[in-house]
């Protein structure tokens, strides 16, 4: 005989998420409420509220992973094409609809919100690379070439915007991606060969000479057709190197400053080396306990542009010092952490893969956006994830955090 559920709906509810990681989920909200106090204290003299904004879009956003973390991630394998079809699609009408600013056309007006399809397309890259990966392990050339084809076009959208650091970021994933999915580490190190073979002809001959070398011999041991493989590995690298200047000649200006003020930042004290001289300034006078929220001179004097947005660690090393930005450090440490527990307890490839690419996009991120900001990375206007202002990749953050946390929720159903 049939016999009812005594739980009550509250109970049928938890029930749903049990399975959930919570910390995950704290820390990401957490993250998105600190942000928004470190944005009110960039604006104090401002009449702006971006803060209140930020955490308009972060509820939102919590509400969004919610629902993605009620259904199940498998549902997604049927939907990947169209998933890849629709950022892909965005990133093309940026080029027709898109607005312009500071010399990069990445957002589409809808419903009087500026929207950034670059970010959505993170995610949608991340779900086609892990249904693709699934089914085929990248161990052999045909998956690992088939993973690069699909992640060529929107990489290509991304670039020509121009926006080199979002590109950076759809390479980040790629790669990880099919080094998780058994991809040879050698054929890696082949892929990004040609752009340390650019940057070592310019720096030393020697060194590219013994590079060039070197990628030829490892085309040689992982590669079919040897010998074949070894001559082209060779020659691409060294065609990489002389035509290194010409590639220089494609990156806009202010591309070119940033990679030059990276250098030497005091070449152009006023210009493209004002936001990291000013930076480090800012984050060198808070000290070890900073000078206290609300109350950091370069923050607020606005000594330190786009302090809101992609320099915001600046103001956090300001006003809270070395020991709240090694907190901040900490936080993200633990939620990375998190990140790959769920990718290693995954009951199946796709959900493994998911919960990694998750992880390299946020990972790189903070490490790409504080390394500008103290100066050992070029300026490549990379948000720090839920602390930097911007609707669109604070969503994006959080409709990612959905797929883990779906993950998570169903992995337990589906390893019984």
């Amino acid at each position: 005989m049939y016999k009812s559920s005594n739980r009550s709906p509250w109970q049928d509810l938890f029930l749903h998420w049990q399975q959930m990681d919570w910390l995950l989920l704290f820390l990401a909200v957490g993250l998105t409420f600190f942000g928004g106090l470190m944005i009110r204290s960039t604006e104090l003299n401002q009449p702006v509220n971006h803060w209140l904004q930020h955490w308009v879009f972060g509820g939102i956003g919590v509400a969004v992973a919610f629902g993605i973390a009620r259904i199940s991630y498998n549902h997604l394998i049927r939907w990947h094409w169209a998933t890849y079809g629709l950022t892909s699609g965005l990133l093309v009408a940026v080029d027709f609809l898109g607005n312009s600013a500071k010399g990069a056309q990445r957002w589409i007006s809808i419903g009087g919100f500026n929207v950034q399809p670059s970010e959505f397309a993170k995610v949608g890259l991340i779900i086609t690379l892990a249904a693709i990966l699934h089914r085929r392990p990248a161990n052999t050339l045909p998956t690992f070439l088939g993973a690069l084809a699909i992640t060529l076009p929107p990489w290509l959208l991304v670039f020509i915007q121009p926006d080199l650091g979002t590109s950076l970021v759809f390479g980040a994933i790629a790669i990880g991606m099919l080094y998780w999915a058994n991809a040879k580490p050698g054929w890696l190190v082949l892929l990004v060969s040609p752009l340390f073979a650019a940057i070592l002809y310019s720096l030393s001959m020697p060194a590219w000479i013994v590079w060039a070398i070197l990628m030829c011999v490892i085309g040689w041991l992982t590669l079919p057709f040897r010998w074949i493989a070894a001559m082209v590995a060779l020659g691409v690298n060294i065609a990489a190197g002389m035509l290194g200047q010409v590639f220089w000649h494609v990156l806009k200006d202010y591309q070119k400053a940033r990679l030059i003020v990276f250098l030497d930042p005091d070449k152009y004290p006023l210009g493209a080396g004002y936001h990291l001289i000013q930076s480090r300034i800012a984050i060198g006078a808070g000290e070890l306990w900073g000078q206290g929220l609300n109350q950091g001179t370069q923050t607020q004097l606005n000594f330190i542009p786009e302090q809101h947005t992609d320099f915001i660690f600046s103001s956090i090393g300001e006003e809270l010092g070395f020991v709240g930005s090694m907190c901040l450090v900490a936080t993200f440490l633990i939620l990375c952490w998190r990140l790959l527990r769920v990718a290693q307890q995954a009951p199946n490839n796709f959900g493994s893969l998911l919960a990694i690419g998750v992880f390299l996009m946020i990972s790189f991120q903070v490490v790409v956006n504080i390394s500008m900001t103290i100066g050992i990375a070029p300026v490549t206007g990379i948000p720090l994830p839920w602390i930097s202002y911007g609707g669109s990749a604070l969503i994006t953050n959080f409709i990612a955090i959905g797929l883990v946390e779906s993950v998570a929720n169903y992995r337990r159903r589906f390893s019984l």
